[in-house]
Formats: C-alpha cells, structure tokens, sequence
C-alpha cells in the first residue's frame, strides 16, 4: 500500500479543490458574501477564502452568477504569465453551495506599496497616479512604488480588463512576493481598466513583458483558451486576445481613456 503523503507534499490546487472547508468567518467589508475559513486535506490545513456565487451582489455590467468563474479565470492567466500574481484559486462546491476558494495570502503589514501623500511628495522610486484633496481638504497625491512586481501586477491587469484593483488589493508577503486578489470583476467585452497602478501609463513595456505577452497570446490559442471558454463567455476571450494583441503593437502601458473613472472608488 503506497503511503500517505506528508502534509507539505499536498499539492495547493489540491488542497482547494478536494479539502473540507470550515467556515470560520465573514470579512465584511467586502461588497460579496466573503467568508474566511480553514481548508484540510492529508494532514495539511490552510486558511482559505470562499465566495459562493449564491453570495455575489448583481452587478449592471456583468450576467449575474459568474464573478467566481470570473477569478478563476483570472488565476489561469496568472499562471500563464508565470509571474504568480494571483493566488492558487478553484471552483468547486462548498458549505454555501458553488463558488470559488483561494488560499489565503498572509501579509506583511510593514510593507507600502499604494499610499496617500502630500501633494506631489512622494518618496524616491515612488510614482505619482492621481492629485486629489484629502481629509480636511488638504492637497494629497495618490502614489504607488515603482517596482518590477507592481509592473507585472499592472499588466496583467490590463489583460484581465480589471475594473477594480484597489490599493487594498495588492498583498506583499514577508517572503518578498507581491499577490493581487479580488478578480471578479474582470474579462468585460466593453473596456473597464480601473486601477490604482496607472504610474507606468503610456511608458513602454521591457523586452521580457513583451515576451511573456507574446506567450500568452499563444496560450490563448491552445489549452489557455479551452480552459478559458469553460469559464467566461466565448467573446470575453477573444477581447482579452484582443488586447494582448494591442499591448504588443503599442508595446507600451496604456492611458486611462474617456467615458469611464479611471480609479476604483474607494481607491482602497
């Protein structure tokens, strides 16, 4: 009889996708049902979130029920990339029905990477994203770190469609990697780019982004696109091979465009 794995040798998706799920919680602050559990599976435990989609709040712009397909999604694009933006998420079915279920990220309060500052203020190797009045009417600038990790954050971003990349989403770890979470407003047909992370806007994109652009855009192509058409509609695909494309022949981030706030309310 072949032995039992260890606990560490649990694979993540695993874990996600076959462990029994304890609630322990709700963060409410969240706009969607958001509950805060523990996953077990062989002898390992993980903290987890779960969104069941008899949770979602219905939303104008998007067919209501598919905001856990949503993040799923965008964790198969993550992966793509290569770049681990995204947390290992599945879709599978749990104390509150179906929904999706992500391994909590622990993070490291002591490090910034979206701040408020005085105006035009902000630290060396820090970017400026939007001047704006604070409490008290006091002039402040939105700023974030000009950092590698953030970059990719970005771009990607941009490929998903992401409407809502709040500052609050954007987790450092004490290990030095960076994860953004809160997908599920993403993949629209229509543009809806809404980020705190417009720092780079129109600067162009390094030889290695353009790489792993061009990767994904064949990915979409083969097994990336078949696993992408079993969760998002077959025109939300073809629109995010449509803007891959359009980063490469720009080869540059793009510029907030007309019609359509550029920076997600609350930015945090």
């Amino acid at each position: 009889m072949a032995a039992s794995p260890s606990p560490e040798q649990v694979p993540d998706l695993i874990l996600l996708a076959e462990g029994s799920i304890t609630v322990e919680g709700r963060l409410v602050d969240a706009s969607n049902t958001t509950l805060l559990g523990l996953v077990e599976h062989d002898g390992r435990e993980e903290r987890c979130v779960y969104k069941p989609i008899a949770g979602e709040r219905p939303l104008w712009d998007f067919p209501d029920g598919t905001l856990a397909f949503r993040e799923v999604a965008a964790y198969a694009v993550s992966e793509s990339t290569g770049w681990d933006v995204v947390p290992p998420t599945v879709l599978r079915d749990g104390p509150f029905g179906p929904g999706m279920v992500q391994l909590w990220i622990d993070v490291d309060e002591s490090v910034e990477l979206v701040d408020v500052v005085p105006r035009r203020r902000q630290p060396a190797g820090w970017l400026p994203v939007l001047d704006a009045l604070g409490a008290g009417g006091a002039p402040v600038t939105l700023v974030h770190a000009d950092d590698l990790r953030l970059r990719r954050m970005a771009i990607l971003d941009t490929v998903l469609n992401n409407a809502d990349r709040k500052g609050g989403h954007v987790l450092p770890t004490d290990s030095g990697h960076v994860f953004g979470v809160d997908h599920g407003v993403c993949f629209n047909t229509d543009d809806k780019l809404r980020t705190v992370l417009w720092g780079w806007a129109g600067r162009p994109l390094l030889a290695e982004e353009t790489d792993v652009l061009a990767r994904l855009g064949a990915a979409l192509d083969g097994e990336l696109g078949s696993t992408l058409r079993q969760l998002l509609d077959t025109a939300e695909v073809r629109r995010t091979s449509e803007r891959i494309q359009r980063m490469l022949e720009g080869c540059r981030f793009p510029v907030p465009t007309e019609g359509w706030p550029a920076i997600p309310w609350p930015p945090f």
